[in-house]
């Protein structure tokens, strides 16, 4: 396989994963009983690790040094939100998570519009 076809199948993934999360907004500022929230919480580290995995190889494949720097960034800092989302939802927490879900939320959509060429949106 080229290097193109996998990076186009990463941004593939990229962008069905990014919506996947992003249309958890319901499922997750609700008040869910204890078995939805840890389906909830192992579904969004699993979307994470794809997210990473996926990230990753468009980060080390991306020849300029300025674009995987943006890239690396904004990934960084999704992540991070995710890792706060996680810990919300492991806690329990509506209120925190929605908190938490609209700055990962914010900071997926910034990640997705970086990787995705405007005309592949």
């Amino acid at each position: 396989m080229d290097q193109g076809m996998e990076l186009r199948g990463c941004v593939c993934r990229i962008k069905s994963s990014a919506l996947e999360l992003l249309s958890m907004e319901e499922d997750l500022t609700t008040d869910l009983d204890d078995d939805l929230w840890d389906l909830v919480r192992r579904d969004l580290q699993l979307k994470a690790t794809f997210l990473y995995i996926d990230l990753n190889r468009v980060i080390a494949c991306n020849e300029c040094e300025e674009r995987r720097e943006e890239i690396t960034l904004l990934a960084n800092d999704f992540f991070y939100f995710m890792d706060e989302l996680g810990d919300a939802v492991a806690n329990r927490s509506v209120s925190v998570v929605k908190l938490c879900y609209g700055d990962a939320a914010q900071a997926l959509r910034e990640v997705v519009a970086a990787v995705v060429p405007p005309a592949a949106a």
